[in-house]
């Protein structure tokens, strides 16, 4: 079935958007550096690009994307020409997203007759608040208990199959559908612009967010993280019918503007297509794992057991070691920025190599990406590792005695022995991390870990506490002996 749009899809309008997402990507370069700023066209002109320039990506090429999205809410006039569209949306109301197949004839066949899934998350367009997103959402989380920041109308959208809604993750929804049949998907945002501003005194300028979508193909484990599409576009949400009175107002702005004053701005579309981006970073959301069920009333979700407030909502999953290799091609480079969540300078770095990267100073970096985050990718790239709080080295007592009883049947062919220890880096300094660390470590459940305790004078076992954990000395050696418990299955460990 045919969509007609009113917006004028013309090769004007797409390359107008690429320059706008480009545009946007480095907006906020050298911001933080007062008086001295400089704009996109200086960073460009530094020694270190001065080579790169012409390998960028020209944004003048019309490459057709194979999907579109298309959110059906008209676009703000009081946008310059070259700046990104701003859309405004009224909170709770159900707005529709238009999921369109743009492939021409024979361009991915393999997803021909196949569901592909798209994730829709709601995430900051601010990079200062981007950064800080976790310890903004578990606020909100706080302050509206039960609520949900994006949610899904089911009886309103049509053609998704199987939407979810994860209850930890609020600003995210997913579902599956068909490009070859006709798809709408109907959102509504129930944050307000205003409850992220640093003083709420009344009459602040609300912060922007971003409606990001990310489409994924199934791979040959049939699950959905093969990359194809991803797109976005900024957007203010306010209370209800405050969206229609803040269009009004930048109408009748414009409407007392100069002629010649009109023209440096862009009118205003019925509708707003977003503009195509960088993958959202967070690999862990693009998974086939099985999720809760989507539930259409938005505070029907309860909040996770044990969370008393903020500061002890759950951490996200701190991955391994990401250290970018000298090595690394340009993809690979991108695909490194993109898991340390440095997508806002992915086109900036399309043609830098992981050697590329490792040349660069603490001093380009900065400049090029300003104070926080220059200072946050310098780091990444020389791989800097926080030290423990407290190391200690522990050994099994079963090892030793095999080899004590090795030594003494060889006589001196065992003179060489050596007792092999393991490292157990510890940063909470509790009984029960250390509890799961030795589970970890012999490749046990921490259930079967009944009490740990410190053997002490004249042979007595002292409970191991929190306290005395805080109170090891660094890199302290532990010969570990297990107890049978009579009364279950488990065991209590002792540390001599």
């Amino acid at each position: 079935m045919a969509w007609a749009l009113k917006l004028p899809l013309t090769d004007e309008v797409i390359e107008s958007g690429l320059v706008q997402d480009f545009d946007a990507s480095l907006s906020g370069i050298g911001q933080e550096l007062g008086a001295g700023a400089y704009s996109m066209s200086d960073v460009l002109a530094l020694p270190i690009f001065k080579q790169e320039e012409s390998n960028l990506p020209p944004d003048s090429d019309n490459k057709i994307l194979p999907f579109q999205y298309v959110l059906c809410a008209a676009t703000s006039p009081a946008v310059k020409l070259h700046d990104e569209t701003l859309t405004y949306l009224n909170q709770g109301q159900s707005y529709e997203i238009r999921m369109l197949d743009n492939r021409k004839i024979g361009e991915l066949p393999e997803i021909t007759g196949k569901m592909v899934k798209s994730i829709i998350r709601v995430v900051f367009h601010d990079r200062r608040l981007q950064y800080t997103e976790h310890q903004q959402l578990e606020g909100w989380r706080w302050n509206r208990p039960g609520d949900r920041i994006l949610d899904l109308d089911i009886p309103m959208s049509v053609g998704i199959i199987d939407p979810r809604a994860n209850p930890t993750q609020l600003n995210t929804v997913e579902f599956l559908w068909d490009p070859s049949k006709r798809t709408s998907v109907f959102i509504q945002v129930h944050c307000i612009s205003t409850e992220f501003t640093m003083r709420k005194h009344g009459g602040e300028k609300g912060v922007p967010f971003r409606i990001q979508i990310d489409t994924f193909k199934e791979n040959e484990n049939e699950e959905y993280t093969e990359h194809l599409h991803s797109a976005s576009c900024q957007v203010k949400v306010f209370k209800p019918k405050g969206a229609d009175r803040k269009q009004k107002t930048d109408r009748e702005k414009m409407e007392k503007r100069a002629p010649q004053e009109k023209e440096k701005y862009q009118p205003s579309y019925e509708t707003t297509i977003l503009t195509e981006c960088c993958p959202w970073p967070e690999v862990t959301y693009v998974n086939n794992s099985p999720s809760p069920g989507f539930n259409s009333t938005h505070n029907s979700f309860p909040v996770a057991e044990g969370n008393g407030s903020p500061n002890h909502q759950p951490e996200p999953v701190v991955q391994v070691a990401d250290n970018l290799l000298p090595t690394a091609t340009p993809q690979d480079a991108q695909q490194w920025l993109l898991r340390n969540r440095f997508s806002p300078f992915c086109r900036l770095f399309t043609n830098f190599s992981g050697a590329d990267l490792l040349k660069l100073t603490r001093e380009d970096v900065i400049q090029i990406c300003g104070p926080a985050d220059g200072i946050r990718l310098f780091n990444a790239l020389k791989g800097r590792v926080v030290r423990p709080r407290l190391t200690i080295y522990v050994c099994q007592e079963s090892q030793q005695a095999r080899e004590q009883q090795v030594k003494h049947e060889n006589g001196d062919a065992a003179a060489n022995t050596f007792f092999v220890y393991h490292a157990i880096y510890l940063e909470e300094l509790t009984a029960a991390e250390l509890t799961e660390k030795i589970a970890q470590l012999f490749n046990i459940s921490p259930r079967q870990i009944n009490q740990i305790f410190k053997q002490g004078p004249t042979g007595i076992h002292v409970l191991v506490s929190d306290e005395m954990i805080q109170n090891f000395q660094d890199e302290v050696c532990f010969v570990l002996d297990t107890m049978k418990d009579d009364t279950n299955d488990g065991y209590h460990i002792i540390l001599k």
